[in-house]
């Protein structure tokens, strides 16, 4: 019997993941090769699963599991969802990734995924957005200042470079200090709203990424422009059923992931019927690998549902990796 080999990680801390400064391409492109892979039926994908530890403590936490074959890794996130983490100073979302060696189990590396979760999340909108939105796309609603919805801004814009964003969320301090944020970043002028209907009405990408505490049908079908494009996120359901009956085309990131668990904006179309695997007109993966069309009229009206895809969270893990290898950062930790 082989004397037992060491194995060792590689550690990426906040700080870390801060210092390698990732730029709008590099996130987009690691997030696209993992759609790529997915629609090339490249990975495996299980279902997110939930905990939730008390029913009186604010929040639970989501289980994101996922392998993609190209890249020769098997990932797991654990991230935690509590929407008044603002309370205590600490961000909503608090996420750890764990890479590993799908041919021996062994883990690879563990990242700080809090920064990761934000990235693939607004890389995911964007390319959405990308192949279902119109190209000439000026006026961006975007509901919610999350952590999540800065990066939702920042790519949408690197791709777009909208003449008009809207912002609203329920906290007047939150959505003000996110648009100053986006202003110092963007170098550009961002409208603060006082309601849904203001930020959402005639705009040509509408993002919702709102923080309900239950569902409740906040965006009105009747706001949404002809032609736009849809991307509802939040974990409580902000939109009204109607919402799917005007729309050309519907499109989401993992079908599976539609049929598990209690929560997802659009859980309540597919409980009735008015999402469904017929309804459906593609995965993004498809759409990005070539597969299927994405937009194909100027006409359309579009929506894109995304529940967060494990394979962008390995993906974008696993080019954090390379460039920390590339510029010596992290810490190289000794499993056994």
């Amino acid at each position: 019997m082989p004397e037992a080999a060491q194995i060792h990680l590689h550690y990426l801390n906040h700080p870390d993941v801060q210092a390698l400064a990732m730029t709008d391409a590099e996130i987009i492109g690691a997030v696209e090769q993992a759609l790529i892979a997915q629609g090339n039926h490249q990975t495996t994908i299980e279902p997110r699963m939930h905990l939730v530890p008390e029913k009186d403590y604010p929040g639970h936490f989501n289980v994101l599991r996922g392998y993609i074959r190209p890249l020769g890794l098997a990932g797991v996130k654990v991230v935690g969802d509590y929407y008044r983490n603002y309370e205590v100073g600490l961000p909503s979302e608090l996420a750890v990734l764990n890479l590993f060696d799908p041919k021996t189990g062994a883990p690879v590396a563990i990242i700080d995924a809090s920064d990761i979760t934000d990235m693939r999340t607004g890389a995911v909108t964007a390319i959405g957005a990308r192949h279902l939105g119109r190209k000439d796309s000026k006026i961006l609603g975007h509901i919610g200042a999350r952590g999540t919805s800065y990066w939702n801004v920042k790519l949408l814009d690197s791709i777009f470079h909208f003449d008009e964003i809207r912002v609203h969320s329920r906290r007047p301090e939150s959505r003000n200090a996110f648009a100053a944020e986006l202003e110092r970043d963007l170098g550009k002028k961002i409208t603060v709203t006082e309601d849904w209907e203001s930020c959402v009405r005639g705009a040509d990408i509408v993002v919702e990424a709102s923080r309900l505490e239950k569902p409740a049908p906040m965006l009105k079908t009747e706001w949404i422009k002809p032609g736009a494009c849809v991307i509802p996120y939040g974990t409580m359901s902000a939109v009204e059923l109607s919402l799917t009956d005007i729309m050309d085309k519907m499109v989401m990131d993992d079908w599976g992931q539609a049929k598990s668990g209690p929560y997802g904006a659009l859980r309540a179309h597919v409980d009735s019927g008015r999402l469904s695997e017929e309804t459906l007109h593609a995965e993004l993966g498809q759409i990005v690998a070539g597969l299927k069309p994405g937009r194909e009229s100027e006409s359309e009206t579009n929506l894109f549902w995304h529940r967060g895809l494990s394979l962008s969270d390995i993906a974008l893990g696993a080019a954090m990796l390379e460039k920390a290898r590339a510029m010596n950062l992290g810490q190289r930790l000794r499993f056994r």
